[in-house]
């Protein structure tokens, strides 16, 4: 199962992951932060990166942001131009399709807040030397193009809501409901998964001195 993780700055992505997936066996669990590119990853197609990373048959794969930065990020700050961002809707939903007919369920959950909720954040951070850490000048400077990031966002969710990969789109000011919302939702797939312990091999002639 891949379960991919978007949501703007302060949005609780990595609370998210910290709240309600701490009891997965980590044997069988991978978490993937994806970053800015690097120079070997920007060689390669955008979806290269992400595809190393997905997750093997009988493990949770966990995406702290992913191939969705391709066609926010990259669209807010101009990083390649209209018609190859534009081209990546496609590319992403065949991309998903392939995986799912591989046998991948794909879970996709946007953690939604408002601006509000985020300049309180951010200001948390700023007033909690415990959390200063989380937070640098380019984070003020993200929350300038809040208009941009939203209107990324709203075509990204709407173009790549699929029947096989469809978003669930997570009210994430409260902290509390967000740990809620989505512990059901994966709960509610697993249940449907049905997974099973795998058959022990047969030891009947073996015998312990």
């Amino acid at each position: 199962m891949l379960i991919v993780l978007q949501g703007i700055d302060t949005a609780g992505k990595d609370g998210t992951i910290t709240h309600v997936f701490r009891g997965l066996n980590p044997q069988g669990t991978r978490v993937t932060a994806f970053k800015q590119p690097s120079a070997t990853e920007l060689a390669h197609d955008f979806l290269w990166r992400v595809h190393k990373a997905c997750p093997r048959r009988g493990e949770i794969g966990i995406f702290n942001r992913s191939h969705y930065e391709d066609v926010v990020v990259a669209r807010v700050h101009h990083l390649v131009p209209d018609a190859t961002w534009r081209a990546r809707y496609a590319h992403i939903n065949a991309f998903e399709a392939m995986l799912a007919g591989e046998g991948t369920t794909i879970v996709k959950l946007f953690l939604q807040i408002s601006k509000d909720e985020q300049r309180e954040r951010l200001q948390e951070r700023l007033a909690r030397p415990d959390k200063r850490w989380k937070i640098a000048q380019a984070d003020l400077d993200e929350r300038l193009l809040w208009d941009d990031y939203l209107e990324a966002n709203d075509e990204m969710l709407s173009r790549t809501s699929t029947e096989i990969a469809p978003w669930w789109i997570i009210p994430a000011n409260h902290k509390w409901y967000r740990n809620w919302a989505v512990s059901s939702i994966v709960l509610a797939v697993l249940e449907q998964l049905d997974p099973q312990y795998p058959k022990p091999p047969d030891m009947s002639s073996l015998h312990l001195d």
